[in-house]
Order: structure tokens, then sequence, then C-alpha cells
């Protein structure tokens, strides 16, 4: 357990009174770490910093699971007197100031991308219990559901369902159908353009003879906003009433944002987090139910990506789509070996793989991350952390391709500003 969040965290946390905490002292029955990602200057952060204090303080002195659960600190502060001022308010240790290459690696391994934005981890397996502990602070006061680990999608889902036409029909339905989990609102344009399209990827998809269903989990501000919204939509939705089914279907899935569309098999395993981008990519519906690809041409729809983590993009002298197999087949096999090895740990792939031709999207990008017109060029792009890594070779070979970015897994190569 230590080691692993030495590994996770450092050796040396910092707490409110500016002593230094030893990790590997944080106890023996620790068995769940909240990484608190925030920012003193933001708002919103600030407003929930004091319901997390509150929930902590209580948790602390009447749970029977007190000495099982600690909280972390991740700061995005950029002035060390604020921060130091946000600790201040905090019962909890963080990671110190000058440590932002650790900072980073944590946004970018919990994929977090907006803040405030808690994310409980097992301390014992490292995996992660819940994303949106957002959620858990608002929902478990108390903190009697202790540790909030997921419940399978049907438990969670269980109970009755809307249709638009007023009648309604049991979760037990959904049984035997692939399932978009649908986060949305009326309220928020891109939502509304996506429904668009995928009421026409609904109706392909059914037509075609396999069993899809979609459930909207509204994140509209009123029921009638919601109702309104809701006519516009085939499916089946969790009634507006019913905030506790809404509030547990975003803990479940983590959600930061929306339009957020979840694919689940019919045995209600998450198929890909990314139905949005397979939506619009994809509007005949070919490659449905949208499993994960291992290499991915970029695109307008699918640039939406390159914001959630490290991506390795090979850019090539390709002006049409056909053109850029060959480069395809290139990283293909690297792809598929960095999918399968954090698939079998049950963990998200530290990279997503691109390869991008000459068209506008790519030149955009070229110029955004000042990136030289040389094609071939084989890169990782950190949005988040505005790094990049260039590996500018007369020759890409598989070998080339699979040292950079064991390289880059190994934290071997030195980071250029974007």
């Amino acid at each position: 357990m230590s080691e692993f969040l030495v590994n996770l965290l450092g050796e040396r946390l910092v707490n409110s009174e500016k002593a230094e905490v030893d990790v590997q002292a944080l106890g023996s029955k620790l068995s769940l770490i909240g990484l608190y990602f925030g920012c003193s200057l933001n708002g919103p952060c600030k407003q929930f910093n004091a319901s997390l204090c509150e929930f902590y303080s209580k948790f602390k002195k009447s749970s029977e699971h007190k000495d099982k659960l600690e909280i972390v600190f991740v700061s995005s502060d950029q002035d060390q007197k604020h921060w130091q001022d946000f600790l201040q308010e905090m019962q909890w240790p963080a990671l110190p100031f000058k440590d932002r290459h650790k900072k980073m690696k944590l946004w970018n391994k919990y994929k977090v991308t907006s803040i405030p934005s808690l994310v409980f981890v097992d301390v014992a397996t490292g995996k992660v219990v819940c994303r949106n502990g957002l959620l858990v602070v608002r929902d478990d006061p108390k903190g009697l559901e202790f540790p909030w680990g997921p419940k399978p999608f049907a438990e969670v889902v269980a109970g009755p369902l809307l249709r638009s036409d007023g009648q309604t029909t049991d979760s037990s339905s959904l049984e035997g159908s692939y399932v978009g989990v649908y986060f949305s609102a009326h309220w928020c344009p891109p939502c509304r353009s996506l429904t668009r399209v995928l009421v026409e990827s609904y109706r392909t998809v059914n037509e075609s003879g396999q069993k899809f269903e979609i459930v909207f989990v509204s994140a509209d501000r009123s029921e009638e906003s919601f109702k309104q919204y809701f006519s516009e939509m085939p499916w089946v939705a969790v009634p507006y009433s019913d905030e506790g089914r809404r509030s547990r279907l975003n803990r479940l899935y983590g959600i930061q944002g929306i339009p957020t569309l979840i694919l689940l098999d019919p045995e209600g395993r998450v198929i890909t987090r990314q139905g949005r981008v397979e939506v619009l990519n994809d509007p005949e519906c070919r490659l449905f139910p949208w499993h994960p690809r291992p290499v991915l041409e970029l695109s307008e729809s699918n640039a939406v990506q390159l914001n959630e983590g490290p991506c390795l993009v090979l850019f090539v002298d390709a002006e049409e789509e056909e053109e850029l197999g060959p480069a395809k087949e290139l990283i293909q096999p690297i792809a598929e070996k960095i999918m399968a090895k954090y698939k079998a740990k049950e963990e998200e792939t530290p990279l997503l793989f691109f390869v991008a031709g000459e068209d506008d999207m790519s030149d955009s990008l070229r110029d955004y991350t000042n990136l030289p017109e040389a094609a071939p060029l084989l890169t990782i792009l950190d949005m988040s952390a505005r790094a990049k890594y260039v590996r500018d070779v007369e020759e890409i070979t598989p070998a080339v391709v699979e040292e950079f970015v064991s390289d880059f897994l190994a934290e071997k190569l030195k980071p250029e500003p974007i």
C-alpha cells in the first residue's frame, strides 16, 4: 500500500502548518485516498472546499471508518501565497506547491477536465473507486455509504423510466440491449446539436435490427425545460423528479461535463465514454457499438480528445483519407499493445494515438503547438501540461515509434513548451 502511495504522491506532503507529512506514515488502516483537484482563485472550488471541510470533519469524528480515508489536495494554483492561504482552510495534507510535475501527472492519470474535482482511489489496488466525489459529499454527508464503490448499472438505474408520450417502462426492459447513457440538458447548445444527430443514429441502429436503447439523464434546471427537451427524444429517461437516481448515475460514470454519452454492452459494461465523438464521426453507424479503435484519424469532431490527456500524433504527407492507411498500420501494433496492457490492469490507456494528414485541422494543430512543417513527424502532445515531445527523424519505423512511446511512459523524454 505504502509503495503505491509513494509512487502516486511522492514521499512527502505538506499540511496547513507548513509541516512535512510522511506519505508512508498516513496510516496502516488507510484504504481510500481522495484526490482533491482545485484552485484557490476558483469560486466553485472555494464553495466546495467549505462543504468538503464539513464532510471531512464529521467523517473523522463519527465514522467507524475514520482511519480508512484521507484526502490530498492537488492544486493548480500559480501563486504560492494564494495556495498557502487556501491550504490554511484545509484539515488534510497537500502535494507541495513546487511539485508541478507530480500534479500534472495526477491530472493526466485521472483525466481531470474541470475543477473542483474529487477522485477516490483504492490504495490497495490503485483503481478508481469513484470519479465524482463532489456528489458523494453532497449526497452522503455522513459518509454512510463508504467506500462509495461502483455498483452495476442495472442496480443504479433500477426503477421506472419515462417515455416522451408520458408512458412508463421498467428499467428491466433495457436487458439484452446496447445502452447509451446520455447526460445532457436543453440549456446547453452542444447538447441540442448532438441530440439532433443522436436521434438519427438511434433510428439507424434499431432499423438495422440491433437492440439499442438510450437513457436520458437530465441536467436541466427545471422540470418544464426537461419536458420540452425530452419531447424531441424517441428513447427513455430517468424521471426528472428522481434526483437521487440521476445523481447516482452521474456519480457512477464520473460525469464532469455535458454532453456525455456512455456506451454500454448488453451486460452493462462500458464500451466507450466517447459516444459523442463516435456518433459525430460515424453518422451512418457502420462502426456501432463503437468499440475503441487503437488509432484514430484526426478530425474536427475527435480533436476534443486531444485535451483529455497525452496523445501521440503522427503527421504525414497525405491529403486523402485513403493515404493515411500506411501511417495507421505503422503505429497500430504499439497502440494495440498499450491498449491491451492497460485493459488487463483495468486502467485507462495513458496515451491516445492519432494520424494526421494535410488539412486545415492538422495545420491549426501545428500552428497552435508550434510544430515544424516536416512530414512525417512523430509527436506526443500533452495539452493540459502545455508540453510536447518531438521525434524528427528521416524514417519513422515501428522500432522508432515503440522506443518513443516507451521513453515517454518511462518519463525519459524532455518536454518542450507548447
